[in-house]
């Protein structure tokens, strides 16, 4: 207990550290101009009021633009409206076009028209998270006009040193196989094909006993002698299979009447499983299904297939039982004892998959964190189908997306904290 109390205090003043020393990198990153603006145009520029429509309003030379995303009842796009000393400006008197370059220098344009409803609107999506440098380029009534500035959400930078001993690691997203898989629990049971008991023919006294429980018997293998009380002869009592001696009834001058049973003997090179089914599991799981059976004692696996689906339910626990065959050649399985189980119904080869570890919420989206350079920001995903361990991703990623698929929730945390907004 002491050991395990030592191991917890040192992860939380882990976590402690990672959070004080990204606070102190935003707080330095704060101060620094990084994008290669001209320092008195980006002070300059940096929007500081809203317009009517709450938009950011951006004033120059006597002239505005208010850029807002529209997103009501429609995919997210640029909408500006114009102004000249604070009047409105028709749509058609300026030219308004929003550069932006997202994390890893990819760059867009949005190139926005004039509307019926006084506005100008772009046709191009914008797509999430919106998270990216901006520049807006305008003309209006013949006056050039350039605004720049940051509009990052989802976004946090964490310097690598921090990041490798807080357990942060990020992998590709790779193409891979998604399995409808179920976690059961079985036992091993003798095939009933594979046993004999062995009875005396007629009543007599046990001669001589020639096996003990554990010999390993060939057909034809003489067990006992028996002297008949109604021939006054000896006859032998042999095994008419090969196999394990499970159990013996009689020891040597015991008096045996006819049909009693003397010796059970089993053929322990293949044991059935029988695996135990609940609910949804017993109509959804059907004969032919691969199955992976563990040996509780020492981890070792055996591969086979469901062979059936018994008619009945187990009487004790009230399950389905689905029963496959074992090779048990090794003699390494035991009958009677526990196994777990994992029955795969089906698999799927899919483009794009990720651990589950990977996955966050994020306002309300499903999202991973993508890592560029010391930088992490939220991607959004669309997911399809999952297993276990890993989730089919549909769309919001690309190949070659690094993405954080252990200790993802600290860098929510470190987003959360830093109050990154929907910001527009």
């Amino acid at each position: 207990m002491k050991l395990r109390s030592t191991r917890s205090l040192e992860l939380t003043l882990l976590l402690m550290t990672l959070m004080l020393l990204v606070g102190a990198c935003d707080q330095q990153s704060d101060t620094e101009d990084e994008h290669g603006h001209d320092a008195d145009a980006h002070a300059a520029d940096q929007p500081a009021a809203r317009g009517p429509h709450r938009g950011k309003l951006l004033e120059q030379a006597g002239f505005a633009v208010e850029l807002g995303i529209a997103e009501s009842g429609r995919p997210p796009a640029y909408q500006a409206w114009l102004y000249r000393d604070g009047e409105s400006l028709p749509p058609d008197r300026g030219e308004v076009t929003v550069n932006v370059v997202r994390l890893g220098n990819v760059k867009e344009q949005h190139v926005l028209e004039p509307q019926g409803d006084g506005s100008l609107l772009a046709s191009s999506i914008v797509g999430e998270p919106h998270s990216f440098d901006v520049e807006v380029v305008a003309r209006i009534e013949g006056t050039s006009l350039r605004w720049t500035y940051e509009s990052y959400e989802g976004r946090t930078r964490i310097d690598p040193a921090i990041a490798i001993e807080a357990g942060i690691e990020v992998r590709t997203a790779e193409p891979g196989i998604i399995a409808d898989q179920h976690e059961v629990q079985g036992l091993l049971t003798l095939a009933e094909d594979k046993k004999t008991r062995l009875a005396a023919r007629y009543a007599g006294q046990v001669k001589r006993v020639n096996a003990q429980v554990g010999d390993r018997v060939a057909t034809g293998t003489v067990l006992a002698q028996i002297d008949s009380n109604t021939s006054l002869k000896t006859y032998p009592v042999i095994t008419s299979m090969g196999g394990v001696v499970m159990a013996r009834h009689t020891t040597t001058g015991d008096f045996a009447a006819e049909g009693d049973v003397l010796f059970e003997i089993a053929d322990l090179q293949t044991l059935w499983v029988d695996l135990h089914l609940f609910g949804a599991d017993s109509e959804h799981i059907g004969a032919g299904a691969a199955v992976v059976v563990t040996r509780l004692a020492d981890g070792v696996t055996s591969e086979t297939t469901v062979e059936r689906i018994l008619p009945g339910m187990a009487t004790a626990s009230q399950s389905t039982v689905a029963r496959a065959i074992l090779n048990n050649a090794d003699g390494g399985w035991r009958p009677g004892a526990a196994v777990k189980a994992r029955i795969t119904v089906s698999q799927k080869n899919v483009a794009m998959m990720v651990p589950l570890a990977a996955l966050q919420t994020f306002r309300d989206w499903t999202v991973v964190f993508i890592r560029i350079g010391d930088t992490y920001e939220v991607r959004p995903v669309e997911l399809g189908e999952r297993d276990a361990t890993h989730v089919e991703v549909l769309s919001g990623l690309t190949a070659a997306d690094a993405v954080v698929v252990a200790q993802s929730y600290l860098i929510k945390a470190d987003i959360e904290k830093s109050g990154a907004s929907h910001d527009h």
